[in-house]
């Protein structure tokens, strides 16, 4: 299976002309879903999309009773994307698949191949919205939150096929565990020489959405002493959290999305919005930094007039992996260095309903979330035989 000709192929997949866009519950991810589906039913995998809009594809056990190991990752992507950040994982465990087959490789348990269907969180602002649907810990109220276009996640799920009032039809418990391949978006490995890494843990990652609402005025009438400008409370807390994410080791703390309304260049900002992403090993660090940033956006708001709403969008613990699928990982992988992951993934979720594994492959200069994500076609290639024997060895 030519698993790197498959992501370039998948990537033409977009919801933008000249840009890899792939939002959750979008015609673009419907698209995606049936592509993938035909791989997966060439493999010999039966496929189905479950409540949450993920894309399953099942290899069965013995016996209906068997339990599952899960492998796979997420089809969504973030704006303006790379073609490997997700998509390489469900490619790889397809072809990992295909490869227990050609050998005739009989396993005790079934096998499930997921392309989850929201890991990023860019239509909704929330990540991780189909692997948390899997792990039984998907939170109703989630199905208010609205798009840039207002449009209500129930409604965007409804109107992609999924089911809302069924949601908690998507949980595994009959899950054994899950394993991941994802390219490392960093440069260890490559500093390293090294193609594959075994993930160890993942960071803590706090999410939230911060609006400032000031007065909207014409530029040239309003005097600077009278104005409460929005747009000038949102710089300085974006300058508050590059401040933050700077002073405690291994935190990082960032603004990636800012928008300012009415947004002409003749208007006063009545009012801006930014996302925030905080992320540390130590969750007692990440929630001192969190509280000290909400302190901080509340200073600002009161100095300048500005009204301050703070809502939480993700407030996810560090995951330390699975210790028995890290020991098969690093076997099959011939002792592949550990590294922690300080990127969020599916894992993260799945972690709070079974146990988790994870698997990096290097990626040319630590490039990720851009198009010029590129990956080692020999690497990958290592990475599906690691990905076969590490299923073995749990087999056995």
């Amino acid at each position: 299976m030519d698993v790197i000709g498959r992501c370039r192929e998948l990537a033409t997949v977009s919801e933008e002309a000249g840009a890899l866009t792939r939002p959750f519950a979008t015609p673009a991810m419907a698209r995606a879903n049936a592509l993938v589906a035909g791989w997966m039913e060439e493999a010999g995998l039966s496929t189905r999309t479950d409540a949450a809009g993920n894309l399953v594809g099942r290899m069965s056990g013995p016996d209906v009773e068997a339990r599952t190991l899960l492998l796979g990752s997420h089809l969504d992507t973030v704006r303006d994307a790379g073609a490997y950040d997700g998509p390489l994982g469900v490619l790889a465990a397809i072809a990992c698949v295909e490869e227990l087959r050609a050998r005739d490789i009989t396993l005790p348990f079934a096998v499930d191949v997921y392309g989850f269907a929201d890991e990023e969180g860019l239509r909704y602002g929330t990540a991780y919205l189909g692997s948390r649907a899997v792990a039984g810990t998907f939170e109703p109220e989630l199905f208010a939150l609205a798009d840039a276009d207002g449009v209500h996640l129930r409604d965007a799920l409804t109107a992609f096929g999924g089911d809302p009032v069924g949601m908690a039809s998507a949980a595994r418990p009959d899950a054994l565990g899950y394993l991941e391949v994802h390219i490392e978006q960093g440069p260890v490995l490559e500093r390293a020489g090294r193609p594959l890494g075994v993930v160890s843990a993942i960071d803590g990652q706090t999410r939230a959405h911060v609006v400032f609402t000031g007065e909207a005025g014409h530029a040239g009438t309003v005097p600077m002493g009278a104005r409460r400008d929005a747009a000038c409370a949102l710089a300085e807390f974006v300058l508050a959290v590059e401040e933050a994410g700077r002073a405690a080791p291994a935190l990082v703390a960032t603004v990636g999305r800012l928008t300012a309304s009415p947004g002409a260049p003749n208007s006063i900002a009545g009012e801006a919005t930014a996302s925030l992403d905080v992320r540390h090993p130590d969750d007692a660090v990440r929630e001192a930094a969190t509280t000290a940033l909400l302190e901080r956006a509340t200073a600002i708001g009161a100095a300048r007039d500005v009204a301050v709403l703070w809502e939480p969008r993700m407030d996810a613990p560090a995951v330390a992996m699975d210790p028995r699928l890290v020991a098969a990982l690093a076997e099959a992988a011939e002792g592949a260095p550990l590294l922690p992951s300080g990127a969020g993934h599916d894992a993260v979720a799945l972690a709070a309903a079974m146990p988790v594994g994870m698997l990096f492959v290097r990626c040319a200069g630590g490039v990720s979330h851009a198009p010029g994500e590129s990956v080692d076609p020999a690497d990958v290639d290592a990475a599906v035989d690691v990905l076969v024997r590490a299923v073995c060895a749990l087999a056995d």
